[in-house]
């Protein structure tokens, strides 16, 4: 929620869990459907079902709305739940490619979306765990 209860949230700017199902959908199918990001495609299971399903959770609480994903499993721990993949500036390029089209698609306020990419991005950086530097 936010600090101020006349402040609407993201999640109840975007319209709530089927505005966020049908971005996380939309992302899952672009994910399908384009070549360029076959090797983040090649990271998830064949099928996607349980994948959909968490992300949307996920982002449920993520912009403000009911902790779908904590009462569930606890505490996202996002960056330590993705350890076991490599993640590096391609596959996190890859996924903001398929959420830029997800929100593209699916957002049509632009300050909305904006919001949301502007979120979104440094989390999709926070993910990253190879290629990192010194």
């Amino acid at each position: 929620m936010t600090d101020n209860p006349e402040q609407k949230t993201l999640f109840e700017l975007l319209g709530g869990e089927p505005a966020v199902r049908a971005l996380v959908d939309r992302f899952y199918d672009v994910m399908d459907a384009m070549p360029e990001v076959a090797p983040l495609r090649a990271l998830h299971p064949p099928d996607l079902a349980s994948s959909r399903d968490k992300l949307h959770w996920f982002l449920c609480g993520w912009l403000g709305g009911p902790p779908l994903y904590v009462e569930r499993f606890g505490h996202p721990r996002l960056r330590a739940r993705h350890l076991p993949f490599p993640i590096g500036e391609s596959e996190r390029d890859q996924w903001l490619r398929c959420m830029a089209r997800a929100l593209g698609d699916t957002v049509l306020d632009d300050a909305i979306r904006d919001a949301i990419w502007r979120r979104i991005v440094p989390l999709a950086d926070h993910m990253r765990n190879k290629d990192l530097g010194a």
